[in-house]
């Protein structure tokens, strides 16, 4: 019988905003050079965050007078897409080259095969998640087009639905011949206080924004008969990774080394005025 291959799998639990995405960038420098296999990473905010993707202007849309009033952490991602309140969540990354035999050339078919490990998770949870492909060519233009400064509000190619509402974003960048999607696996979403940190023109379009994202997106203890906890969350997405890529996890706890390094980046990028509100 043909044996699995093995990734390595992290569990690094809450960190601060910069750690978390330093991690993932020095995940990142090290596939891209040889040193380590592909790996899966879960990990935890603290305190809660509000993330944002590469491209977004800060002072255009984001309240950051609320972020502060609400002691939440604060970093842009080196990911694309939208604002995501990182708080009652999994949140999880792959990192792995793209010339892995596994993972296709194009963006959106890489995104396809790296989520179904996410789907494979909500199916070991009892949830009749399904991928949303867009049908129409408008559908599929007004993607290219987002909007709305919330992340969670278009289920875009491929998104992963629960009865029709998203249940997980995602996204995704290459740098240096690696994948990186990172994402977040909502547990519970409270929607005033993710609305709270937006800029709008008005309240009524902050109103329409929210009741539209209502019936968009949903937590998964929003449609799961019974209460999912965190540490049932990481064992079914686990799992589910395990079956979807078709591999074996082997867990890895970082070295002194490889910590400090990580912190560098931490201090160098993601703390930085520079990073954070640049553009």
């Amino acid at each position: 019988m043909m044996l699995k291959e093995t990734w390595r799998f992290i569990d690094s639990g809450n960190s601060s905003a910069a750690f978390n995405m330093a991690l993932d960038e020095a995940l990142l420098n090290w596939q891209s050079e040889g040193k380590i296999p592909p790996v899966i990473r879960f990990y935890g905010w603290n305190p809660a965050t509000l993330s944002i993707g590469y491209f977004q202007k800060v002072e255009k849309e984001i309240d950051l007078e609320a972020v502060k009033k609400q002691g939440l952490g604060f970093v842009r991602r080196p990911t694309g897409g939208r604002g995501v309140l990182h708080e009652h969540e999994l949140t999880y990354s792959v990192i792995v080259s793209e010339s892995h035999p596994k993972m296709p050339k194009t963006v959106t078919e890489a995104y396809r095969v790296i989520s179904e490990g996410i789907l494979k998770g909500f199916h070991q949870l009892g949830l009749e998640a399904y991928f949303a492909v867009p049908k129409s060519a408008e559908e599929r233009q007004a993607l290219k087009s987002p909007h709305s400064a919330v992340c969670f509000d278009a289920p875009s190619w491929y998104e992963l639905v629960v009865e029709g509402r998203k249940v997980a974003g995602s996204a995704q960048t290459r740098q240096k011949g690696v994948i990186l999607q990172h994402g977040s696996i909502l547990l519970d979403l409270d929607e005033d206080k993710l609305f709270s940190l937006f800029k709008y023109p008005n309240e009524r379009v902050k109103e329409r924004m929210q009741k539209a994202f209502k019936n968009k997106a949903v937590a998964i203890n929003d449609i799961s008969p019974k209460q999912i906890t965190l540490e049932e969350a990481k064992t079914a997405f686990h799992k589910g990774f395990e079956e979807g890529l078709d591999i074996q996890l082997e867990p890895y706890e970082l070295t002194a080394g490889e910590l400090e390094y990580v912190h560098t980046i931490a201090k160098e990028r993601y703390e930085s005025d520079e990073w954070n509100f640049m553009k």
